[in-house]
C-alpha cells in the first residue's frame, strides 16, 4: 500500500484525500516509480474542480502528471530504463489513466525521462513541463527565431519564466505581462527585456509602443477569454497568437473578425501534442537538457509543500501569488 491523493467528487481543494492504495505492478510498457517530488500544475486544479478540457471519467479519481523519483520496477517491453535510475515523469498521459500524487505510482514508460546529473528531485519535478511547454509552443510550433519579439502573458508562472529563458536562448526579445506590480522586478531579474503590468491602458497599445508599432511575431497567452481581442492587436502581420491556457474562465472569441481580418494566425497548444510524439519529444528533451547543462535553464521553484499538506498546496496554487513552480515532496 502507498499514500495516494484521490478525490471522490469534483470541487475545491478540500475534496482531496490522502488514502492508502495498492499501486499495483507495472504492466507492459509501464514503470513503477518511487516518487520523491511532484510538480503541481494548473491543469490538476481544473481537473479536480471538473472544469478541465477532459472530464473525470470515474471516482475515486487520481491527480498529477509531473514528478521525479527512482524507478522501482519495469514492465515487459520497457528498454533503456532500469530499477534504481533517477527519472522524471512528464505530462504525456490522461489523469483518468494515471496519477503521480503518491509515494509510489505506475506510469507509462513513454512519459519518463532520465533525470540529468546534478538535478535533484525537486528540480526534476519542476523543470520539464515548463520548458517543454515553452519550447513546444515558441520554437517547435511557433518557429521562433533570433530577433523575434515574443509577448508572454501570465509571465510569472513556471511556463512564463521558462519562456523568458527559451526566448533568450533563441536570441529573441521577450515582453512579459503580469497583473501584479510586485512581480515586475522578479520578471526583469528573470531576464525579460520589458515588463508590462496589465490594467489601465490597453496592453496592446503598450506592446505596440515597445515594438515601434510593429507588434510581436509571437504572443503566448495563458489567459484567453475576451482579452484576446486586445492581445491580437499587438500581433505583427503574419504573426501568431498561441493560446495554451484559459485562466480567465470565460469564452474566447476569434479576434480576426473583430479586427477587420488582419493577417493573424491563432492556434491552441497543449504540451501533450509534443510529449506524445516521440520525434518531437526527443528534440525538445535535447534542447532542454542542453540548456540545463550550460546553466541557461534552471528550475524556478516558488514553494515546497509536503504531500500530506496537498490541500493547502492546492489552495496556494489557486491563489496565483507564486512566481515559478509549486512542488510537493513525499519525504523519500
Amino acid at each position: 500500500m502507498t499514500r495516494t491523493v484521490r478525490f471522490h467528487r469534483t470541487g475545491g481543494p478540500d475534496v482531496l484525500r490522502l488514502e492508502e492504495v495498492d499501486p499495483g505492478e507495472p504492466g507492459p510498457g509501464e514503470l513503477l516509480v518511487g516518487v520523491e517530488a511532484i510538480g503541481l500544475n494548473r491543469a490538476e486544479a481544473l481537473f479536480r474542480s471538473g472544469t478541465y478540457i477532459e472530464p473525470v471519467r470515474a471516482f475515486p479519481a487520481r491527480l498529477g502528471a509531473e514528478a521525479a523519483g527512482v524507478v522501482r520496477a519495469a514492465g515487459a517491453g520497457v528498454t533503456g530504463l532500469r530499477p534504481g535510475q533517477p527519472v522524471s515523469v512528464i505530462p504525456a498521459f490522461s489523469m483518468n489513466d494515471y496519477g503521480v500524487y503518491a509515494d509510489t505510482a505506475v506510469v507509462p514508460a513513454s512519459a519518463v525521462l532520465h533525470r540529468p546529473d546534478g538535478l535533484d528531485a525537486v528540480g526534476g519535478a519542476a523543470v520539464w513541463m515548463p520548458y517543454l511547454t515553452a519550447y513546444g509552443a515558441l520554437v517547435d510550433t511557433g518557429g521562433m527565431r533570433a530577433g523575434d519579439t515574443v509577448v508572454l502573458n501570465a509571465a510569472s508562472s513556471s511556463v512564463g519564466l521558462a519562456a523568458i529563458d527559451v526566448a533568450a536562448r533563441a536570441g529573441a526579445r521577450s515582453i512579459a505581462v503580469t497583473r501584479t506590480p510586485a512581480k515586475k522586478d522578479a520578471l526583469l531579474k528573470a531576464g525579460a527585456a520589458e515588463v508590462i503590468v496589465s490594467g489601465g491602458r490597453a496592453v496592446a497599445d503598450r506592446i505596440l509602443d515597445l515594438t515601434g508599432g510593429q507588434g510581436a511575431r509571437l504572443v503566448l497567452d495563458a489567459v484567453a477569454g475576451p482579452g484576446v481581442i486586445d492581445l491580437a492587436r499587438a500581433v505583427a502581420p503574419g504573426g501568431t497568437l498561441i493560446e495554451y491556457g484559459a485562466l480567465s474562465g470565460e469564452p474566447t472569441p476569434y479576434p480576426g473578425f473583430e479586427l477587420g481580418m488582419p493577417a493573424l494566425n491563432m492556434r491552441t497548444y497543449t504540451v501533450h501534442e509534443l510529449t506524445t510524439d516521440p520525434r518531437r519529444l526527443r528534440r525538445a528533451e535535447a534542447f532542454v537538457a542542453s540548456g540545463l547543462r550550460t546553466g541557461a535553464f534552471a528550475p524556478a521553484v516558488d514553494r515546497v509543500f509536503d504531500l500530506g499538506d496537498i490541500v493547502e498546496a492546492h489552495r496556494y496554487l489557486e491563489a496565483g501569488a507564486q512566481i515559478g513552480k509549486i512542488v510537493a515532496t513525499t519525504g523519500r
